[in-house]
């Protein structure tokens, strides 16, 4: 009879666990902790006038899905964040052993959610089906042996049409307490129409 009771409670328990939502693996989890949170590049502009002082804002949204991490992404020059130049959906997932992959999705009257990134629930009125999908604009990630997390867009896969460009590209060097990041747009004879020209931005993570 104890046999039977203990086989009974073990298949309960198999199958409430097979109802359970699956969670984000931990590496998942550590990738979304360096990119989220309250990023300037203050610093770096002070040291050289070619950088704009940016602060760039992640915030982790729609926490109950099971696809991955999902983040707002705001970018603002520092005199004037109440009107970001680059609002975004990231959304990451693991695509291999330590290779992550980050798409790119645009949002339609952006600036309705400017600010979004303060709240608890960024985002919360919005829906997967309203966002568009900038394809070919995905950043792949691969965390190296020393940590840090590095990737870039493929080729000349992303579009742009910024200032003329005919594509553009997107490197990006991820670390707990910095995010390095060097978007450029491109003509159509490779020649660099737009971005930094001595190296990414290096945006430091701000205290809570």
């Amino acid at each position: 009879m104890k046999k039977i009771t203990f086989l009974l409670i073990l298949l309960f328990a198999v199958s409430i666990n097979s109802f359970a939502k699956p969670k984000p693996k931990s590496e998942l989890l550590k990738l979304a902790s360096y990119m989220e949170g309250s990023f300037s590049s203050q610093k770096q502009s002070e040291k050289d006038t070619n950088y704009f002082d940016i602060r760039l804002h992640m915030k982790r949204i729609w926490k109950d899905r099971t696809d991955g991490i999902w983040l707002y992404v705001e970018q603002a020059v520092a005199s004037a964040q109440q009107k970001p130049y680059r609002q975004r959906v990231y959304h990451v997932t693991q695509i291999g052993k330590n290779k992550f992959e980050s798409a790119v999705y645009t949002l339609e009257n952006p600036l309705r959610f400017a600010g979004d990134y303060k709240k608890d629930n960024a985002l919360s009125g919005l829906t997967l089906d309203s966002l568009k999908s900038r394809d070919g604009c995905s950043v792949f990630l691969t965390k190296n042996t020393k940590g840090y997390y590095k990737g870039a867009t493929k080729g000349k896969d992303c579009p742009s049409d910024l200032r003329g460009a005919k594509y553009a590209t997107s490197e990006v060097k991820l670390y707990r307490n910095k995010i390095v990041s060097w978007d450029r747009g491109w003509g159509e004879k490779d020649e660099q129409i737009w971005g930094a020209t001595n190296g990414g931005y290096i945006f430091n993570k701000l205290k809570e």
